[in-house]
C-alpha cells in the first residue's frame, strides 16, 4: 500500500510540475530534463508513469478535463431536465457550457488558473497531436452543446450558431491565455487599461471571477448579435439567371429548387 501510495503522489506531483511548465513555457520550449529537475524525479520515473511528453501532456489534460467534460454534461442534464423538453435559454447553455470551466480558475484543487492559462495557451497554439487528442475530448460535449444552441436560437442559422461557437470559443482561449497578445499590440496590460491594481500577489480567486464577470457578458451578447447581412448574396440573387439557366429552370417546374 505504501508502494502505491508513494507512485501515486510522484505522478501526482510530476503533473503538477509539467501544467505549470507547460503553461509557462509552451509545450516546445518544456524539456523533460526541466520537468523531472522540478519535480525531483528521475528520467525513469517520468517514462515508468507516462512513457513520453506527448503521453505527459495528455495526461495533464486528461486528468481535468475528465472533470470539466463531466460537470457540463450534468449541468445541461439538469437545465434539460428542469426545462422538461422546452428549449433552454442562451444564456442558461453558456453559463453552463462557459462558466463551468471558469469557475475551475477559483478552485486551485481543479488546476486554478494555473490550468486555465495552460488551456487557453495550447487552443491557441495546438500542435497536431493534441488537436487530435483535444477533438475525442470534446466530441460528445460539444455534440450537446450545439443541439442545445440550435432548439434555443431555431430563428438562427445552424451555420451561423457554429460560426459564433467557434468564435465564443477563439474569445475564452485568448483571454485565459493570459495578456500576451494584449501586451505585444499596446505595450499596456489589463490591470493598467482598466486601473486596476493587478500584481503578481493577487489571489488567482479573483482573478478567475473578475475573468468570468468580464467574459460571460461579452460572450453572450456575441450569441445575440443581429445576424449578419451578405451584400454578396443579396446581389446574386437580385441579378437575372442567365437565358440558359432560366431556360432550364423553366423546363423542368418540379425539380427542387434549393440546393
Amino acid at each position: 500500500m505504501s508502494d502505491q501510495k508513494n507512485g501515486s503522489d510522484t505522478r501526482e506531483r510530476i503533473l503538477d510540475v509539467a501544467e505549470r511548465l507547460f503553461m509557462e513555457n509552451g509545450y516546445e520550449a518544456t524539456s523533460m530534463r526541466t520537468i523531472t529537475s522540478a519535480a525531483e524525479v528521475n528520467l525513469a520515473a517520468v517514462n515508468y508513469h507516462f512513457g513520453s511528453k506527448e503521453a505527459l501532456l495528455r495526461e495533464v489534460f486528461r486528468r481535468r478535463l475528465a472533470w470539466l467534460n463531466h460537470e457540463r454534461l450534468q449541468a445541461l442534464d439538469k437545465l434539460e431536465e428542469q426545462a422538461a423538453g422546452a428549449p433552454l435559454k442562451p444564456s442558461q447553455i453558456l453559463e453552463a457550457f462557459f462558466g463551468t470551466l471558469l469557475r475551475m480558475g477559483e478552485n486551485p484543487a481543479l488546476g486554478g488558473m494555473v490550468f486555465l492559462r495552460l488551456l487557453g495557451r495550447t487552443l491557441t497554439e495546438p500542435a497536431e497531436f493534441i488537436r487530435t487528442f483535444f477533438a475525442g475530448e470534446y466530441a460528445e460535449v460539444i455534440d450537446r452543446y450545439k443541439l442545445a444552441l440550435f432548439s434555443a436560437l431555431p430563428d438562427v442559422p445552424k451555420a451561423e450558431i457554429v460560426w459564433r461557437l467557434h468564435f465564443m470559443l477563439g474569445a475564452m482561449s485568448y483571454a485565459i491565455a493570459g495578456t500576451d497578445v494584449l501586451q505585444v499590440v499596446t505595450g499596456c496590460e489589463v490591470g493598467d487599461l482598466a486601473g486596476e491594481e493587478v500584481t503578481d500577489e493577487t489571489d488567482d480567486t479573483v482573478l478567475a471571477r473578475r475573468l468570468a464577470q468580464r467574459l460571460m457578458p461579452f460572450l453572450l451578447g456575441g450569441l445575440r448579435a443581429p445576424l449578419p447581412q451578405f451584400d454578396d448574396v443579396q446581389r446574386t440573387k437580385k441579378e437575372p439567371l442567365p437565358k440558359t439557366a432560366r431556360d432550364t429552370r423553366e423546363k423542368t417546374p418540379d425539380q427542387d429548387p434549393r440546393p
